[in-house]
């Protein structure tokens, strides 16, 4: 533990500061730093905007007078501390923002501060928290406060795909000792479930079977929805093509069933050709129920009817293993442990077009006390029975835990309980953060308590007076961690 304290108000510092960190913010928040395949090439792996939010931390960081890293615009780095040491405490934060979709109040990059709030894409999730941490390092070294080890603050570029960014920083960096990301909720989490993120692909897609004989419906000329994995579907659309006539009692039973149901939902006939569609609310795909998938609302409906045979089997294996049921309990891969709850089930991505193979996405979240391999086996097994195919590539990630009782974590609940007043209990979540790129990696703020999660939303936001006192928490953290023995 740590041997001699620094008495100081850490809140004090950080308001000295205020206005040079909101302007700071402001400037990263203007970045609309997406990832973008069309635009990737040396040097910016994920995309020029990406590209260019590290180059704005990383000139931050030499205007401090930081030593900075750049791992070939996967990862950069700010680094602060006894030179000399061997060892080295990490701040893992994230540039990369979702896609910011829906109706927003004011322009998401555009930041708007109102109601003592800071309004932008990213705000919150992880640019507000990114650059608490940076300012927390910053007001280490403006105070010339001495530390046994080195300090990182990690600016990592993938988080919100597929994390190559600290793929490659563990390939070619040694890993800090101890560390925390600032990318979950205060105060403290200590156990993340483990992810099986992968495609299903329909089977001998444009075959045939015996049981194919009735003359459909209707025809499913597209269906699509949603775009990121790890977010509920906001919006779903489908285009069928049928008789006029059919085509317009189909359209009146859908608007009778949006209505029924409480959905927003619009039907349009025109050309021979229905085109549904329905409006939902997005969520972060570590919490399914929150959202209402708009993907899987239509497809309920669209399960009513028959189509093409490759359409039929698409929507009703959706219909039946995927609508109402978050849990994986129709999949047949449902599990719970009394640390991290129950396994959930985000269906983020559809596609059907009748040209290429139709699939689905599917962002699964397991209990840490199962592995990969509980799932996958029961999984594939359900897909092959009803013609589905897994994508080979897929994305897996083990379950993450740091026992209660390792120092780092005493630490950090000492600091926030006196820096709060406010009980630091451990927590545990569905989410996948940088934390579990550690041995011993925590996810420590930046949301406290009883605030409103708009990660992922329309209008996040971060409330200002408690970025200022997550910045001053940062700012004890790292000097604390930084000399603990």
């Amino acid at each position: 533990m740590l041997k001699e304290r620094v008495n100081m108000n850490w809140l004090a510092e950080v308001k000295k500061r205020k206005e040079e960190l909101l302007q700071d913010l402001q400037g990263l928040l203007r970045i609309e730093s997406t990832k973008d395949n069309a635009t990737a090439g040396p040097g910016q792996p994920m995309g020029r905007n990406i590209a260019q939010a590290l180059d704005y931390m990383l000139r931050l960081s030499e205007r401090e007078q930081f030593r900075t890293g750049n791992l070939d615009g996967y990862v950069g780095y700010a680094e602060y501390g006894n030179e000399a040491a061997s060892q080295y405490v990490g701040v893992l934060c994230h540039l990369d923002v979702v896609p910011a979709t829906g109706q927003w109040t004011t322009p998401p990059f555009e930041p708007d501060i109102r109601d003592g709030k800071l309004f932008a894409r990213g705000a919150i999730d992880d640019k507000g928290p990114t650059l608490a941490a940076f300012y927390g390092l910053k007001i280490v070294k403006d105070l010339g406060l001495p530390l046994k080890c080195r300090v990182r603050v990690i600016f990592g570029t993938d988080e919100e795909s597929e994390m190559e960014c600290m793929k490659t920083y563990t390939e070619r960096e040694p890993m800090p000792v101890s560390g925390f990301t600032p990318d979950a909720d205060f105060p403290i989490t200590h156990a993340e479930k483990g992810q099986v993120n992968t495609k299903f692909y329909l089977c001998s897609f444009g075959g045939s079977s015996a049981g194919d004989a009735a003359a459909p419906q209707y025809e499913l000329v597209r269906f699509d929805g949603g775009g990121i994995a790890n977010m509920v579907p906001e919006s779903g659309v489908a285009v069928v093509a049928g008789k006029p006539e059919a085509l317009a009692s189909l359209a009146k039973r859908y608007e009778t069933y949006c209505s029924a149901a409480g959905l927003a939902g619009t039907a349009e006939v025109s050309a021979g050709q229905a085109t549904l569609r329905m409006r939902g609310t997005s969520a972060h795909g570590m919490v399914p129920h929150v959202g209402v998938n708009a993907a899987l609302k239509l497809i309920r409906f669209l399960g009513g009817y028959t189509f093409q045979p490759d359409a039929t089997r698409y929507i009703g294996f959706i219909d039946k293993h995927l609508v109402d049921d978050h849990l994986g309990t129709a999949l047949g891969i449902a599990c719970v442990d009394d640390i991290t709850g129950p396994l959930t089930v985000n269906a983020g991505i559809f596609q059907y077009d009748g040209t290429s193979v139709p699939f689905f996405h599917l962002n699964i979240r397991f209990p840490v006390s199962y592995s990969s391999a509980d799932v996958l086996k029961p999984l594939q097994e359900k897909m092959a029975e009803y013609g589905f195919e897994m994508d080979r590539e897929m994305d897996l990630k083990e379950p993450h835990h740091v026992d209660r009782n390792h120092p780092m974590i005493r630490t950090l609940q000492k600091i926030y309980e006196e820096e709060t007043q406010l009980e630091p209990a451990l927590l545990t979540t569905g989410g996948g953060t940088y934390a579990a790129f550690l041995d011993n990696g925590v996810a420590f703020g930046a949301l406290f308590p009883g605030r409103e999660e708009t990660a992922h939303q329309v209008d996040e936001h971060i409330i200002i007076d408690d970025l200022l006192k997550a910045t001053a928490i940062y700012a004890r953290a790292i000097y604390e961690l930084a000399n603990l023995d």
